[in-house]
């Protein structure tokens, strides 16, 4: 049986600020968690220990556009379409990592 999820990896989500970013899977965020900075926007998760196997239903990772990650409540979350093809590819190229080239 598949768990239900409120936010699959690959949705385009906006914070309640208007920051926009991108959901990442869990061996993303275990990778990027090592070579990227939290960003501890309003509306994460920040007590100690408590996001480390996020559930995707109450705890969302979410790489923003800048290239900063926070752990997010999905109560703070909305998805959106209305990104542009270049903010996706920018947070793509995030993910990949500096060593990434493009075809």
């Amino acid at each position: 049986m598949q768990k239900r999820r409120a936010f699959e990896p690959g949705d385009t989500v906006k914070t309640f600020t208007g920051q926009v970013g991108m959901v990442v899977a869990p061996e993303v965020f275990s990778e990027i968690r090592g070579r990227l900075k939290e960003g501890r926007r309003p509306g994460r998760y920040f007590a100690p220990g408590c996001c480390l196997h996020p559930d995707y239903v109450v705890q969302v990772p979410v790489l923003f556009e800048e290239g900063t990650y926070d752990v997010m409540r999905a109560m703070n979350l909305r998805k959106t379409s209305g990104i542009s093809p270049e903010m996706r590819t920018r947070i793509q190229q995030i993910v990949e990592g500096p060593g990434a080239t493009t075809p």
